[in-house]
């Protein structure tokens, strides 16, 4: 009797390893591309971001360039990959409109991203880092 509920223990173990197994799930899922992509702010810095249409957008192109939208300003500048999803934005600027609406937000937003340094695409969502800790979280735009 012992050694059928042992045995059973090491099956329903066994069934709960491969069912959790990392590799399981990376085999389902499909990762959106960070280049040829528009990304949309969801959040920044722990907070929701609930932006317009057109408002908190960024797209990473293959000529390494990186253009956008913040509240109202249009956002450029070039970008470089590296090892482990290193991601440095240069000369990232924004036009300089007076945004009525968002403005505090959006330079929260500008300096974000000039400060970001790696960063990593989850199935559908890109999030980007400074030095390990999470600070803009992206969905395509559709």
């Amino acid at each position: 009797m012992k050694a059928i509920f042992k045995w059973t223990a090491l099956a329903l173990l066994a069934v709960l390893v491969i069912g959790c197994c990392a590799c399981r799930k990376a085999g389902k899922r499909v990762d959106v591309p960070l280049v040829g992509t528009e990304w949309q702010l969801v959040q920044l810095d722990g907070r929701t971001v609930q932006a317009e249409n057109d408002e908190f957008t960024i797209k990473l192109d293959d000529q390494h360039r990186i253009s956008g939208k913040g509240a109202c300003n249009r956002v450029m500048g070039s970008y470089e990959t590296g090892d482990r999803d290193a991601l440095t934005l240069h000369g990232v600027a924004m036009t300089r409109m007076m945004c009525l609406k968002n403005g505090d937000l959006e330079a929260a937003f500008a300096k974000a991203l000039g400060e970001t340094t790696h960063y990593e695409v989850d199935s559908t969502m890109l999030l980007l880092f400074t030095n390990g800790n999470s600070r803009m979280i992206f969905q395509p735009k559709e």
